[in-house]
Parts: structure tokens; sequence; C-alpha cells
């Protein structure tokens, strides 16, 4: 088991690929920041909700620092030449009640509709319910389909977001806090 209590294991895609899927630590900094550079800008956009041209580097050492007392991150790895490259990856950050969490994924294009965004939010979601988390939010952009039928089918509701029409607030109740 992972120091983040967050057991790493292998996952075969539906495409046949492997990739493996462990906590992230803070020595992954220089790895997420490539995947950062290989997204595309509709990618960016997707996940930041906004555009994104430089990723914020204190922003992803702080949450680095904070898991896994304040959350959780997961990276999808793959072998390569300079050690492994980070080809997917999902958080939840828990908030200030301590009963909820919200989450955010990326999986780069090359995995996309291979079953590893699945994969990662199953991952997830079975860890902030095993931490005792009562639910799980998301805001995700309308536009964001494959990510909107994604979480309906895993069970997740969908709601317009009462602050911003282009987004849709995503919600899974994960049991008793």
């Amino acid at each position: 088991m992972d120091p983040a209590g967050f057991t790493e294991f292998d996952a075969a895609l539906r495409d046949g690929r492997s990739v493996h899927i462990r906590a992230m630590r803070p020595a992954d900094e220089a790895e997420l920041l490539q995947a950062f550079e290989r997204m595309s800008d509709d990618a960016r956009y997707m996940r930041f909700m906004r555009s994104v041209r430089e990723p914020n580097t204190e922003r992803l050492r702080k949450a680095l620092a904070s898991f896994p007392e304040n959350g959780l991150g997961i990276v999808a790895t793959v072998p390569a030449a300079d050690g492994y490259d980070i080809v997917g990856s999902a958080i939840y950050v828990i908030g200030e009640d301590r009963t909820r969490c919200e989450f955010a994924i990326n999986v780069g294009s090359a995995f996309g509709g291979a079953g590893l965004a699945r994969t990662l939010m199953t991952a997830l979601i079975d860890s902030a319910g095993q931490r005792g988390l009562a639910e799980m939010d998301g805001f995700v952009l309308a536009a964001n389909q494959p990510m909107l039928g994604l979480a309906r089918r895993l069970g997740f509701t969908i709601s317009r977001d009462p602050d911003d029409p282009a987004a849709r607030v995503c919600r899974l109740p994960l049991g008793k806090p």
C-alpha cells in the first residue's frame, strides 16, 4: 500500500494497453508538468474550464504537498525513455467540512476512449468512500459530453451550476461519513 493509503495496481485498457495506477507524489512534479505540455488547447480548456497557457507550478506544489491529508491524487503511468510518462491523473480535494470532496481528472489524448478515465474515477471514488467521505462533487463544462456521460454511468447526478450556465455540477453520494 502506498503511504497515501492507496493501493497501486496495473490496469488493462480496452485497447489492450496497460497502465500503472498509483498515488501521486511530490517527485511527480516534472512529469505532471510534461503531461500539461502534451495537452492540446482544447483539452486544457475542458480540464481547467478556461484557457490556460502556462501551468501554475506553485498551485501544483501546494496540491502535492497537501496529499494525503487534504485529499488524494492518483496517476496513470506508462514506461518511457526517461523512466515513465503520466498519461492520466485524477484528484479529489477534501472540503472544509471534511465530509465532501471535489474531483478533477485529466486523460492524455492518446489514451482517450480506452477506459482510462473510468479506471481513474472508479479508483478515486473507491478511495474517497473508504476514507469515509459522504459526497464527491465535480464541475464539468456542459460541452464536455464525454466526461458528463462517464459521470452519469458512474452514478453521478448532473445539474446546472447556478453560478455558471456553461458548467454542470456532478454529484455522487459516497455513503455515511
